[in-house]
């Protein structure tokens, strides 16, 4: 088992001499084989990723492209076949599944298409969760889970159950989930496939705003109407890095 280095600076020192301090995650030759009956399928071929923190990055890609295994090995859902990946400073390819949902816990928020919230939870509730598995006492969870909510603009909304809000409202509330353990990246899975496009704006406008307060962006989707929000465009294509740009936004 690896041994826990809780040292921000003494992780980052064991980063590859070529990669920046400040880098959230790197990839180098990433590989993801898949056995189907048989047949192996390469869904990553050797993918080389380095993001900085404070970064709003965009992966696309078409079916089959791969960028869906790569959002798995990005929040720790699965581990690569080959290759090697850090997530702020943790070697995380080489960690336990014990270890890889502790990181993924502490460093990961995810925001998915689906909401994924329980229904009969109040807002608030459903925003406590990671924190009740960190293991965060009941007052300092409640607290935290309204900081988190009052950052999403849905302070009048916390005693409400998902039934009670709308589309817009529901995304919201996971993406103040995905905030409140304060991690390194939020890692959004086609966070607007589910609404309409006045609130998918509204939904791009808030991870805008959660960039301009220093919040390192994932976003993985395969419009690109949504991507165009991101300041950094990263194409996948067959397993491959097809193009890796930045954007007319970028300053």
């Amino acid at each position: 088992m690896t041994t826990a280095i809780h040292n921000t600076d003494e992780r980052m020192a064991m980063l590859p001499a070529d990669v920046p301090r400040d880098a959230v995650i790197v990839t180098r030759n990433l590989q993801r084989d898949y056995d189907m009956g048989g047949e192996v399928v390469h869904a990553l071929r050797g993918v080389d990723l380095t993001i900085r923190k404070n970064e709003y990055v965009a992966i696309m890609g078409p079916s089959g492209s791969g960028k869906s295994t790569l959002m798995n090995m990005i929040g720790c859902l699965d581990s690569p076949t080959a290759g090697e990946y850090w997530l702020n400073g943790h070697r995380v390819s080489e960690l336990s599944d014990d270890e890889l949902a502790r990181i993924r816990n502490k460093e990961i928020g995810f925001v998915f298409q689906t909401f994924n919230l329980l229904p009969r939870a109040t807002a608030l509730h459903n925003v406590e969760l990671p924190l009740v598995y960190a293991g965060i006492g009941s007052k300092e969870r409640r607290d935290m889970a309204s900081d988190a909510l009052n950052r999403v603009g849905l302070a009048n909304r916390m005693t409400h159950r998902p039934n009670e809000l709308s589309g817009g409202q529901r995304q919201r509330v996971a993406i103040a989930r995905a905030l409140v353990n304060q991690p390194s990246i939020l890692l959004a899975d086609e966070p607007t496939g589910n609404l309409d496009s006045t609130t998918s704006t509204e939904i791009m406008s808030l991870f805008e705003t959660l960039y301009g307060e220093g919040q390192t962006i994932v976003l993985v989707t395969h419009e690109p109407d949504i991507a165009a929000h991101a300041l950094r465009q990263f194409h996948l294509k067959d397993g491959r890095v097809e193009r890796d740009f930045l954007t007319e936004r970028h300053n």
